[in-house]
């Protein structure tokens, strides 16, 4: 039997997701990764750099899956949101990374934050191409108010899963999948509005 490299990265990735998921930076484990994935600690520095260069490629990873999910449509904005409110919740983890990220890091840059900070840009573009902000007096104002926009749709929808204590205080629901369903509906509605208005 072959060593299939491809296979060991694939399980040591998983494997880092769920550590990084439960426990953060700090406290994971390569230890703990390493029998997860039925691979050995040499495997993953060998595929993935330190620890560090690990969680970086788990959230870039993460990224990639929500950007298959297809472009920010300008056009249908409201239903985009949508998919993406779904898809966080299909994938909680990613908040949850993105959380122990904001509480852990220790430098003024995230791990891979140039390329990551890339994918935003092109997001941004499509969004001016597509006519965002249109009545912006220039090129750069128009980037700006595009990434003012994208950043606040993100944020609509990553609250509801950042918080969920505060989501069932405020909504005084006992039922998640009533409140949630409460707020994908209320989410889509707002950036259904603020779309018409753009």
């Amino acid at each position: 039997m072959s060593y299939d490299a491809a296979a060991t990265r694939k399980r040591i990735f998983e494997a880092a997701s769920a550590e990084f998921t439960e426990r953060g930076l700090a406290g994971a484990r390569i230890e703990r990764i390493a029998v997860a994935a039925q691979a050995n600690k040499q495997a993953i520095y060998l595929y993935f750099g330190n620890k560090e260069a690990l969680f970086g490629a788990v959230i870039r990873g993460k990224m990639d899956e929500i950007c298959h999910q297809g472009p920010l449509d300008p056009n249908a904005v409201a239903d985009t949101v949508g998919h993406l409110f779904d898809w966080y919740g299909e994938h909680p983890e990613f908040v949850r990374l993105l959380m122990w990220e904001a509480l852990e890091s220790c430098t003024a840059e995230a791990t891979g934050e140039d390329e990551r900070r890339g994918a935003y840009r092109d997001h941004a573009q499509a969004l001016v191409a597509a006519g965002v902000a249109a009545d912006a007096p220039d090129d750069a104002s128009r980037v700006r108010a595009a990434q003012d926009w994208l950043f606040t749709l993100l944020g609509l929808v990553a609250w509801n899963y950042a918080v969920p204590q505060l989501r069932r205080m405020v909504l005084d629901e006992s039922d998640d999948k009533a409140a949630l369903a409460r707020r994908r509906a209320a989410v889509v509605e707002a950036v259904r509005i603020l779309a018409a208005s753009r």
